[in-house]
């Protein structure tokens, strides 16, 4: 399985992926998951890998795991995953992985589906919003009992087998598995005591949160407040040398980039789904003009925003 460790003695960590996308994650064409609201993959056909997955992602993930190893961290809370175990995973969630077992050894399910995919079906939100299993991070963790194993297992598999059914009924049939999946888990639940993680990685959980509470909800007339490393330094009380050094040593990636990377994505969301101007946008971003703003999303895709734009629209 998987797993991740910050802050501990380990010499042998790999450097950490930054995870940034769906397709990143999955053995299928990114093309062809934008044509899906929802997907159940088969762990055994995937490469496990170490990753850390800061950012807001726009899907909801359950992973069941029925053999493997590894450590498993979600916002402030780390755990050892020895035994068959079922994660329940929010789109904001900050998480990360480091594997501890071959690939051979990782076997069980996961599902993904999109925050569009729960607003159409009003029961399953309910459901979810009802047990907490996505929003309660002391209950996003169940380990399972030997005889629980086969039933979770079951629904997955009969996930598996209706995919390949008629297609206009695959969305309806999914998401009464998945109601079955939280109720089920919910009855049978125990929840593992998490070990609290680590200084540095607290750091690194609150510098993830301050940049996504600053571009979450960025728009021209409330643009971006902070957006250099020194700012965010200085809002977390720490030197930006060492807040450079964490998230090089942990991520790979330096702050100014993590800063540009999201600014960039934010960008691209502006473009595609409103019709503001390229200064308004630009404005958004943190970009006093608009000729800044052009240059700066030119320089890191290749293309003007108005091309961008444009290339998408028709």
């Amino acid at each position: 399985m998987y797993t991740f460790v910050m802050g501990v003695n380990t010499l042998d960590i790999k450097e950490i992926e930054l995870l940034r996308t769906l397709p990143d994650l999955l053995p299928v064409r990114r093309d062809y998951f934008d044509e899906l609201d929802i997907t159940v993959i088969n762990r055994a056909d995937t490469v496990c890998r170490n990753y850390l997955s800061p950012n807001r992602r726009e899907f909801y993930k359950i992973v069941f795991i029925n053999a493997g190893t590894g450590i498993f961290t979600i916002g402030l809370n780390t755990y050892h995953i020895n035994q068959p175990t079922i994660l329940f995973l929010h789109p904001n969630d900050i998480i990360s992985w480091q594997n501890l077992s071959p690939d051979s050894a990782a076997t069980g399910h996961f599902c993904l589906f999109k925050k569009s995919f729960v607003e159409k079906y009003p029961t399953l939100k309910t459901i979810m919003n009802t047990h907490e299993l996505f929003t309660a991070h002391n209950k996003s963790v169940i380990t399972l009992a030997e005889k629980d194993v086969e039933a979770i297992d079951g629904l997955f598999i009969q996930m598996h087998q209706e995919e390949s059914g008629k297609k206009q009924y695959i969305p309806d049939t999914l998401q009464a598995y998945l109601q079955l999946l939280i109720i089920k888990s919910s009855v049978i639940a125990n929840y593992p005591q998490p070990s609290v993680v680590s200084p540095s990685y607290q750091l690194l959980y609150q510098f993830f949160d301050l940049l996504e509470e600053e571009t979450k909800n960025i728009n021209y007339a409330q643009p971006i407040k902070i957006k250099t490393a020194a700012e965010f330094a200085d809002h977390l009380g720490v030197h930006p040398n060492y807040l450079n050094a964490l998230l090089k040593k942990h991520t790979g990636q330096n702050v100014s980039t993590h800063i540009r990377n999201r600014l960039l994505e934010e960008s691209k969301v502006l473009l595609l789904q409103t019709d503001w101007t390229l200064q308004e946008i630009g404005f958004a971003v943190g970009f006093a003009d608009q000729p800044n703003f052009s240059q700066f999303f030119r320089k890191n895709t290749g293309i003007t925003p108005t091309e961008f734009r444009k290339s998408y629209l028709q």
